[in-house]
């Protein structure tokens, strides 16, 4: 017992390392409902006298709380005459269509998604149903004994296997096959609960189940893949970190179009010295102070500082202005001649917090 406990317990971390790269979409509380309808037969599970066969007819509206969890309301309708066990629940004196029906809660457990990834397209599952219920037998009033000996009304449980077939493109529909047994647990006198094969039904269940509509636009749980989506924003980092260069040409194109130069020169990209700045700051970091020490001392610079679009007009204007004399003082600290140093505020509609120095 002690070494299945183990395998078990090493299965479960096992399961769990698989599935850690895995999320899903939050779902509403009327999410992954579904409505289904069932047939089928059971006799005796002590086989004494397993025939004829009870037919059954039954409705469920269930709920998955997780892709491996669940639950359901099933109410199951019985046509035959077969007793579960003589001198206890039986129908031989009923004379109503329906001899009995059985209204229970069950709990649900999907062994696929359990011991494997979930997967919202997978056609074929199988898993687990166990409740409790509550029977009652119509038309035979020998069961009504003041020794409780017979009873029109019992406690029932209910376990079975389910073993489903996924239809469709958006996996909405669902057929299954469920072998379960319906116990009697209170069969005895003065309604003491017993659990034993001497009285529980044993049959085969077939269904249709549909699964509504979600909130996330499909028919069953949202699933994303954390370890992809990780890679993709990896991906884009790197893209963003190999091109830096690029990326404030452009920004800088748009500042270009306001330089007050006043000369003839061309203004080249290859002429210009630029920093970054945090939102909202002006502080020369240590890498903006190794950029500005490119430019020699005796060199006659133009500053324009500039921001970015958040905040109001007034803000910026200053915030670009403050930029621009920071940078002026630290160059004329090294011998450097600014010429000009204003601040544009917003230009362009990109985040351009930056200060750009033009080397003349």
């Amino acid at each position: 017992m002690k070494k299945i406990l183990i395998a078990l317990s090493m299965l479960s971390m096992g399961i769990t390392s698989t599935q850690a790269q895995v999320a899903y979409e939050k779902a509403k509380p009327f999410d992954n409902v579904y409505l289904g309808v069932e047939a089928g037969a059971m006799g005796p599970l002590n086989l004494s006298h397993f025939a004829p066969l009870n037919a059954t007819a039954g409705v469920k509206v269930g709920k998955q709380f997780s892709p491996v969890y669940g639950a359901n309301l099933e109410g199951i309708a019985f046509f035959g005459d077969n007793r579960w066990q003589t001198g206890s629940l039986g129908f031989s004196n009923s004379h109503t269509v329906v001899r009995g029906l059985n209204l229970g809660l069950n709990g649900t457990v999907n062994f696929t998604n359990l011991f494997c990834e979930y997967n919202p397209d997978r056609r074929f599952e199988v898993g687990a149903e166990a409740g409790i219920g509550y029977w009652i037998t119509y038309g035979d009033k020998n069961l009504i004994r003041t020794d409780n000996g017979g009873d029109d009304t019992e406690l029932t449980a209910k376990t079975g296997l389910t073993f489903a077939y996924n239809l469709g493109e958006k996996r909405a529909w669902q057929i299954y096959a469920e072998p379960a047994v319906l116990w009697n647990l209170t069969h005895g006198p003065g309604d003491a609960v017993q659990f034993g094969k001497q009285a529980a039904q044993l049959g085969l269940f077939v269904g249709v189940n549909y699964k509504f509509k979600t909130s996330n636009g499909t028919h069953n749980f949202k699933v994303w893949n954390v370890g992809e989506l990780n890679d993709e924003i990896n991906s884009l980092r790197d893209q963003l970190n190999a091109k830096p260069k690029e990326v404030v040409k452009e920004v800088i194109k748009e500042v270009i179009k306001e330089v007050p130069t006043t000369t003839t020169q061309t203004v080249r990209i290859e002429n210009m010295v630029f920093v970054t700045f945090q939102q909202g700051k002006y502080i020369l970091t240590k890498e903006a102070k190794k950029a500005l020490d490119v430019v020699k001392s005796g060199c006659h610079v133009q500053i324009i500082g500039t921001a970015s679009p958040e905040g109001p007009k007034d803000l910026n204007d200053r915030l670009s202005q403050n930029r621009a004399n920071i940078v002026a003082k630290y160059l004329e600290g090294r011998g450097v001649i600014v010429d000009e140093a204003l601040g544009k505020g917003v230009q362009g509609v990109t985040s351009n917090r930056l200060a750009i120095v033009y080397v003349k």
